[in-house]
């Protein structure tokens, strides 16, 4: 079946957690006409209407049970520790064949508890776009958000190729580049790459007395942007990679000390080949 030279992958998706990442998932399906009918879900009256009166999703509902009739793809767009407790629960209302996406930031657990829970006439991709902002709600949803973007895929022996390859023509189809690693290396990378930056922009501006604030320019406004993220969110995410977070934090703390041990002894060739190798790694991006 294809409508307008994409293929239509499924007939309904149900989004669990319409925030600004299932938001924009959500309209980039319909922008793409993926799907017949998208569905989304909420606790929250608010974001129903302002979703369904958008157009972001075609249907809504706070009912989750009934949202996942015949869904033939259920994406968890929910906290971490959320997504965890669907998967315990909602194997039973799921149809055969039916395939459930997560696009949670950390991964081993979550992976781990889908193929204990979930029954075996289900399939499990675990997914990680890597787009979005320190903004939520699903009022800065753009179908536009994962254009050229990388999303992560996380495989195991467990994982059904078949499922997988669907989702990768999904992420394919809404702009993002595929790469496949294991839920253990994803977690890895993405303490380096996101947990740990998450952490040092909220110690930061932390560490800055209230009164100065005013004086802080565009580049206190840079470095410490992703501080206005959700603090739930990032707690959450900080106690289920705690293991790999810890581990960059020592090396982080290894070169602040290098750092400061050449500014306390004014050894200023040390300090400006350290910078040189920052700069250096931070144009390659």
């Amino acid at each position: 079946m294809r409508v307008q030279g994409n293929p239509l992958l499924f007939r309904k998706v149900t989004i669990i957690g319409i925030g600004l990442l299932g938001g924009s998932i959500g309209m980039a399906i319909k922008k793409q006409r993926l799907a017949r009918e998208v569905v989304g879900v909420s606790r929250r009256q608010a974001t129903l209407s302002y979703a369904l009166r958008n157009k972001i999703v075609d249907k809504v509902t706070s009912d989750i049970t009934k949202s996942l009739e015949n869904a033939d793809l259920v994406i968890l767009a929910t906290p971490v520790k959320t997504i965890v407790t669907l998967l315990a629960n909602i194997g039973k209302h799921l149809k055969r064949g039916c395939i459930v996406m997560d696009v949670g930031s950390t991964k081993s657990t979550i992976v781990e508890v889908a193929h204990k829970h979930l029954p075996a006439h289900v399939s499990f991709v675990g997914a990680h776009p890597l787009a979005g902002s320190e903004k939520k709600g699903v009022e800065f949803s753009s179908a536009q958000l994962f254009d050229g973007s990388f999303c992560v895929l996380t495989s195991t022996e467990k994982t059904n190729k078949q499922a997988e390859e669907k989702i990768k023509s999904l992420w394919t189809h809404v702009g993002s580049k595929i790469k496949v690693v294991s839920p253990s290396e994803h977690d890895k990378i993405l303490a380096y790459t996101s947990h740990v930056p998450h952490l040092l922009a909220y110690g930061m501006i932390e560490a800055i007395p209230e009164k100065y604030l005013e004086y802080g320019s565009t580049g206190l406004k840079d470095t410490t942007r992703i501080a206005g993220s959700n603090p739930q969110l990032w707690s959450d995410i900080s106690m289920e990679n705690s293991k790999n977070i810890l581990n960059v934090l020592d090396e982080v703390v290894k070169t602040l000390s290098v750092y400061r041990q050449a500014v306390a002894s004014r050894n200023e060739s040390v300090l400006t080949e350290k910078f040189k190798s920052s700069k250096s790694k931070r144009d390659a991006i």
